[in-house]
């Protein structure tokens, strides 16, 4: 299996995953980068799929749909352009001969979900469109702290070596943020070099993994107590209210620069 990020908009990533003769790619909020990476790779694409409902992560749907005839996959509860075949939390969904696992990650939508495969090509991958980031988690545009707490601990829960394929190349920004929070981090320090590194080179900086999202992400690192008591001096919360410290970390991010 053939994994490539397609650069879309300022950065977005649509993520494409193709064997060599079949497709399927996730978010196309745009067709033509779909399009041109189809036709670099000679692959016929079979299936869409979407984690939610905003234009960025669905603007080429139609187009693509028209064009390829692939099916569409998406959250039950998110409006999308039709036709769709809804997924829910929990389903298996059968697509290149893999297996994804359906999981609820509400919080940045109400009905956001991630697509979760345990083995292509001996390692699990997810696709988790806005909630998790390299480093970072989405806005909570429509979910409730406690939601995207509870929706992070299930993505943290996944294997170590699970290959997280993020639709934003924010990771720079969140890194910044993220020293700000945990200055002492030293397994942080070194990705941020590293990523630094990479961006300079024109590389993504992505997939990451959740093994190392678990080390440096402030976001799966609310409990730890470093982070609890960044979020206690910039708000004053109780660092042992495990929600109301993700919260404070939250809007700090919202209102970091």
């Amino acid at each position: 299996m053939n994994l490539i990020p397609l650069p879309a908009f300022q950065d977005n990533y649509l993520w494409l995953l193709q064997d060599g003769r079949r497709a399927l790619v996730v978010d196309p909020g745009d067709a033509e980068p779909v399009f041109a990476g189809l036709q670099r790779t000679a692959a016929q694409l079979e299936a869409i799929l979407v984690t939610h409902h905003h234009a960025d992560h669905t603007g080429g749907v139609a187009a693509l749909r028209e064009a390829t005839g692939a099916q569409v996959h998406g959250p039950s509860n998110e409006k999308l352009p039709e036709p769709v075949h809804r997924v829910a939390p929990g389903d298996t969904l059968p697509v290149l001969g893999l297996a994804f696992q359906v999981i609820a990650v509400p919080g940045h939508t109400a009905g956001h979900i991630a697509y979760y495969a345990p083995d292509v090509d001996g390692r699990p991958l997810l696709f988790c469109g806005d909630t998790l980031f390299s480093g970072g988690c989405g806005r909570l545009f429509e979910g409730t702290p406690a939601q995207m707490l509870a929706s992070l601990d299930a993505l943290a829960a996944l294997p170590a070596d699970t290959r997280v394929c993020c639709a934003h190349e924010y990771t720079l920004s969140n890194l910044r943020f993220a020293l700000a929070v945990e200055p002492d981090n030293a397994e942080l320090q070194r990705y941020a070099r590293a990523c630094e590194a990479q961006r300079a080179r024109g590389e993504p900086t992505l997939p990451s993994t959740i093994g190392q999202e678990r080390q440096i992400n402030p976001f799966l690192r609310t409990r730890e107590p470093a982070v609890a008591r960044a979020a206690q001096a910039y708000n004053g919360v109780d660092p042992s209210d495990e929600i109301g410290v993700f919260a404070a970390i939250r809007q700090w991010k919202n209102d970091y620069r």
